[in-house]
């Protein structure tokens, strides 16, 4: 059985950060990348503390994270 695991579609990520501040885990830090949009994502600094809980999927006025199967811990 896969478990799952936060994904971040950076091209639909605006930057507004709500996955950074309200995250219960700290799992997301501001990266020093520049998308085309001229925004500074978030990155996925500590998967290791995601508990699952979707917070910042519901949080996410651009739905840039989802939970997705990840194979390669199943």
């Amino acid at each position: 059985m896969a478990n799952k695991r936060i994904k971040l579609i950076k091209e639909m990520c605006k930057g507004c950060g709500y996955c950074i501040e309200f995250c219960p885990n700290k799992v997301f830090e501001r990266s020093e990348e520049i998308t085309e949009k001229g925004v500074t994502p978030p990155t996925i600094k500590h998967p290791d503390r995601c508990t699952l809980c979707g917070l910042c999927t519901r949080l996410c006025p651009d739905f840039a994270l989802t939970m997705e199967e990840d194979e390669t811990h199943g």
